[in-house]
């Protein structure tokens, strides 16, 4: 079998932070959590677990929406969606994200799409899970340029959602709400823990001995490469091609 790819470790990962879910929702251009929300659902299928729900915006085969993002927030805001993925731009030490652009707004120097819906999502997703592949100090700053979604909010504000974890191309990390604060849970194969600092602007906790990142067993990996990656084609086609030929390679 090849050797596991980055971006299967990744998918892996994600699929593990989304164990116990009933619904998680999907953004029209997230590959990598689609395919982990993807890989969750076979996992449960085949330990005959209660049904994983997906809702990847977009696709036609997998999601149940008829209206798009409109029935996405109604279902979101009832308490019937309980993962999320976000990234941005931006990312800091509080689980603050950026959306909107770097510099002061409005005067920005780049300019990003925007928030969307990314702030009342936070606020009502249970389990919301911030992804970025890319780890550098241009994304994880001490403190983001414009929030367009807080990691927490001051005591008294009703809020049922908000930051489960982060997942980077270096490494992950859970996120604690009172304390406000990331904590490295584990390292990616290829990296170390200086090297994810000197990457991050933010300071985190850490143990003093990192843990690496497990590689996923053979029953696992036998489910990403043929049944997930068949279904990530439906939506996903250019990255399920692109998948497909670096196992080829």
């Amino acid at each position: 079998m090849s050797p596991v790819l980055p971006r299967e470790r990744l998918i892996v990962a994600i699929a593990n932070l989304l164990d116990g879910v009933r619904h998680v929702a999907v953004g029209a251009s997230s590959p990598i959590p689609a395919a982990g929300a993807m890989l969750r659902r076979a996992l449960a299928e085949a330990a005959d677990a209660p049904r994983v729900r997906i809702s990847i915006l977009g696709s036609v085969a997998h999601n149940f929406f008829t209206n798009g993002s409109a029935e996405l927030f109604d279902c979101a805001g009832q308490g019937r969606i309980d993962a999320f993925f976000l990234g941005g731009g931006q990312i800091d030490g509080e689980a603050n994200i950026n959306l909107v652009g770097i510099g002061d707004y409005p005067q920005t120097k780049v300019r990003w799409p925007g928030s969307f819906g990314s702030a009342y999502l936070y606020f009502v997703v249970p389990r919301v899970i911030l992804f970025r592949e890319e780890h550098s100090p241009r994304v994880f700053v001490e403190k983001v340029d414009f929030v367009s979604a807080p990691g927490t909010s001051p005591e008294g504000v009703h809020r049922t959602g908000g930051p489960h974890a982060l997942l980077t191309g270096m490494g992950q990390f859970s996120f604690d709400r009172e304390r406000r604060r990331f904590r490295l849970t584990s390292v990616h194969p290829g990296h170390t823990l200086e090297s994810i600092k000197a990457a991050t602007g933010f300071a985190f906790d850490h143990d003093p001995v990192a843990a690496m990142t497990a590689d996923p067993d053979a029953r696992v990996l036998a489910l990403l490469r043929g049944r997930v990656l068949d279904e990530l084609a439906e939506t996903y086609p250019e990255f399920a091609r692109g998948l497909s030929a670096e196992l080829a390679a």
